[in-house]
């Protein structure tokens, strides 16, 4: 494609479709990143890296909660307000992320006997990054709350594109290294690309001795109250597979984990509707503009695709996941459609969540609190085959999509 009509097209289809584009290949780089391990390592070695795989989705939750942050008050400050806002939440990000790390790193041996992994070192190493993710965050959250989504974009595609290219280059080249080491490796390095294009700004409020003063006890509240639904996003989206690989063999959580990140793709696909619904919801109120039309436009793209991705599963199950993993996974494959459902349930209960979360609405955060901890309470008391691991979490999603459907009712009667 020549330059130039690359130039026209995305003149043509202006900078949120061009953002959703591109996060749609990220997603699918990452998933081209899962799927080589899955066929290369097999499912029990698969089942090492699939626990790196979910700490890195769990990191993401906490770094999201920074994103959020950072792009609500880069909607709402200006200037020297802007400055101070930089400065309070760098040294948030730091402070917590340095915390969260050397926790890590100090008890890396006991995550390996909880988890039954080959090596302790991969938990090590992957503490090393939590700082520089959790600051990665804050970059991101600038782009998207100041609307600059072609920069936006680009740090999630170098933290792709490097994580995919070490991860399997390094795979490849030393075949009798401890390829947990490897991963956790290349998850380390693709932070250090992901900080990239790096915002200015965040130095001149780190250097900046006198700044405005701004509410600092309301953003902490925000904060704390977006962390809080964020760690139900961690429980809702990665305890079942933490509690497999507790409880079942390394064969089995490595077949489970292959059917987790099959199924999770309608998450990741309403994750990129919930980036550009944040900040358009929060100027909307700011200009005191009805938000209820630009939700049910997202909640209508999610319940479509989610329908597709469903039927599609439903259908041709032992195809997608030998296309995807290969013929050693197949025996997962009747459980697909049915984990692809549990998945839809959410996704489209998580728009409804965050949609009120934006609106400063946070009795749905507390409800998703409780029945992700439900779901924790309903997989460890039935989980005798994999089968009910799934129907549990179809349960939780059930009555979590519920609630939130009375409550968007009860609101706009």
């Amino acid at each position: 494609m020549s330059p130039k009509l690359f130039s026209s097209i995305s003149k043509k289809i202006g900078p949120e479709q061009l953002f959703m584009l591109t996060i749609l290949l990220v997603n699918g780089g990452n998933y081209l990143y899962n799927l080589l391990l899955g066929r290369i390592l097999g499912p029990s070695e698969f089942s090492d890296a699939a626990i790196l795989i979910t700490l890195l989705l769990i990191l993401s939750f906490v770094g999201m909660t920074f994103q959020i942050v950072a792009a609500k008050y880069a909607v709402l400050f200006k200037e020297n307000e802007l400055l101070s806002f930089i400065r309070f939440i760098s040294k948030y990000a730091a402070f917590l992320g340095g915390f969260f790390g050397i926790v890590i790193m100090l008890f890396y041996q006991e995550l390996q006997t909880l988890f039954h992994t080959e090596t302790a070192s991969m938990f090590f190493i992957f503490g090393i990054g939590i700082p520089l993710y959790f600051m990665m965050s804050v970059n991101r959250g600038l782009y998207q709350g100041t609307n600059v989504l072609n920069k936006l974009a680009t740090t999630y595609q170098t933290e792709m594109a490097s994580r995919l290219i070490l991860t399997i280059v390094g795979l490849l080249l030393f075949p009798n290294f401890p390829s947990s080491i490897v991963v956790a490796l290349g998850i380390l390095l693709s932070f250090v690309f992901g900080v990239f294009p790096f915002q200015t700004i965040i130095f001149k409020g780190l250097k900046r001795a006198h700044s405005a003063v701004i509410d600092t006890r309301s953003i902490t509240t925000f904060f704390a109250l977006t962390a809080f639904y964020e760690l139900t996003q961690i429980i809702i989206n990665n305890s079942d597979i933490i509690l497999v690989k507790h409880f079942f063999d390394n064969q089995q959580a490595g077949l489970y984990a292959s059917l987790a990140l099959i199924g999770r793709v309608v998450y990741f696909v309403a994750w990129m509707f919930v980036m550009l619904l944040l900040p358009k919801v929060i100027q909307m109120k700011k200009d005191n503009q009805d938000t209820l039309p630009v939700l049910l436009k997202y909640v209508g793209y999610i319940v479509m695709l989610s329908s597709l991705i469903v039927g599609f599963t439903a259908l041709f199950p032992e195809f997608v996941v030998s296309v995807m993993f290969g013929k050693q996974y197949v025996s997962i494959s009747f459980l697909l459609w049915k984990y692809a459902l549990a998945t839809s349930l959410f996704a489209v209960a998580n728009i409804f969540a965050y949609y009120y979360l934006s609106l400063n609405q946070y009795l749905p955060v507390v409800v998703s609190a409780v029945l992700g901890t439900t779901q924790i309470g309903l997989i460890i008391l039935n989980h005798e085959t994999l089968e009910q691991v799934v129907h549990m979490q179809i349960i939780a999603m059930v009555l979590l999509l519920f609630f939130q459907l009375c409550f968007f009712f009860y609101k706009n009667k």
